[in-house]
């Protein structure tokens, strides 16, 4: 990502963005609300950066999320063929406030508390096969594979089918440079294996989101099977993508405050509290979904014509002196109420529960089984994902 601003704003180099994305944004938020860039893959958009412009515009009914609304030519993001992209993420009322009512018929509060004793379960599984090791890599061996296991049981998804899903996650949010068909290639087995799981729970429904899903479309023909089958993809997406960065983030940024990871030990009752502060020091979507405004419009004094691309910096938000004091300074006594990183007003996140219950009980179990916790590289070894959708570590070495 790179600035054309006039004003000649900080320059944006793209490995430093990837590695410490909050000295980029502080950059650019102290140039200037608003900034014309060249996106992820070249073409124009508009970034914002201070707080209340991307809390404002999140809720702006003007910016709108279908990509009908987006000028030829312009930045859209993620290619999905339709059976995967008619989802929320790309929907406006009134069929987004159809659609969310639906998912919620099936997506209830308490479906989600039943998955508790299963998570803390599943955690302590994977907890009992790494702990005789000494060191451990939490990202391959707890991170990931505890929220694709609690999203795919709640899905009705098979055991055989989870790694196959998370290497198209992969390739999909972060492909390889020197594999550009990899993506596509993801794109195209997601297809063929949504296409047969939703043939499989009509064939035998069961006590799953699937099925549940399934039942609104037949039984109330509330959604399209193209909608249908494009939830069924978020879910599934968003719930083991998000977590798993939730999760690993977290986990590195208690380890490298030991007086906040110190405070927390001694009272883990202040671990719901902290999991919204680590949602918020350091969450794992810097940008929200691009919008394209309806009309010309004005964010933070700078005009936008209408159909341009607008990317909203929730890293930047979050790191905003004027909202948060102290910004960078992980707090986990802070007040983050306000904070954007499960989303805000009709686009706040529908799986934000179960993301709470899975990093509450993740970093519970984990703190809890191993005492003496500590990373096993220096901060500046890490490697993080080659992506600027998602922020999240490749791996993060532990011992103890």
């Amino acid at each position: 990502m790179s600035t054309t601003t006039p004003g000649e704003p900080p320059a944006v180099d793209p490995a430093e963005l990837i590695a410490d994305p909050y000295a980029v944004y502080a950059r650019l938020r102290e140039a200037g609300p608003v900034h014309r860039v060249a996106g992820t893959d070249g073409l124009p958009a508009w970034l914002v950066t201070r707080y209340d412009d991307v809390r404002q515009a999140i809720a702006d009914p003007r910016l709108s999320l279908d990509k009908r609304n987006a000028k030829p030519g312009g930045y859209h993001g993620l290619a999905l063929p339709p059976a995967l992209d008619a989802n929320l993420l790309n929907m406006d009322p009134p069929d987004h406030t159809r659609i969310r009512g639906l998912v919620s018929k099936a997506f209830t509060p308490r479906r989600v508390e039943l998955l508790r004793e299963p998570i803390r379960k599943t955690a302590d599984a994977l907890l009992d096969t790494i702990a005789p090791l000494g060191r451990a890599d939490l990202i391959p061996s707890y991170a990931a594979p505890l929220p694709i296991t609690v999203i795919c049981d709640l899905l009705g998804v098979a055991p055989d089918d989870r790694q196959d899903f998370r290497s198209w996650t992969d390739d999909l949010v972060a492909p390889d440079p020197a594999r550009p068909d990899r993506a596509k290639e993801a794109v195209r087995a997601m297809l063929g294996f949504f296409t047969g799981l939703l043939a499989a729970k009509r064939a035998a429904p069961a006590d799953d989101l699937i099925s549940a899903l399934i039942a609104v479309r037949d039984d109330e023909d509330g959604l399209t099977e193209d909608e249908l089958m494009s939830l069924a993809f978020l879910i599934l997406f968003a719930g083991y993508e998000n977590t798993v960065h939730l999760i690993g983030n977290a986990i590195l940024a208690l380890l490298s405050h030991p007086d906040q990871l110190t405070a927390l030990r001694a009272d883990p009752g202040r671990l719901g509290g902290a999991v919204e502060e680590l949602a918020r020091y350091d969450g794992p979507v810097p940008l929200a979904i691009r919008r394209f405004p309806t009309e010309d419009i004005l964010i933070g004094g700078v005009a936008i014509p209408a159909g341009e691309t607008v990317l909203l910096s929730l890293a930047a938000a979050h790191r905003d002196p004027h909202r948060f004091a102290d910004p960078d300074r992980l707090d986990i006594e802070r007040d983050t109420t306000g904070h954007l990183a499960l989303g805000h007003g009709i686009h706040y996140c529908l799986g934000a529960p179960l993301a709470r219950l899975e990093t509450e009980i993740a970093l519970t179990a984990l703190l809890a089984r191993f005492p003496r916790l500590a990373l096993d590289a220096r901060l500046r070894e890490l490697r993080w994902r080659p992506s600027m959708r998602t922020r999240g570590l490749l791996s993060l070495p532990v011992r103890y």
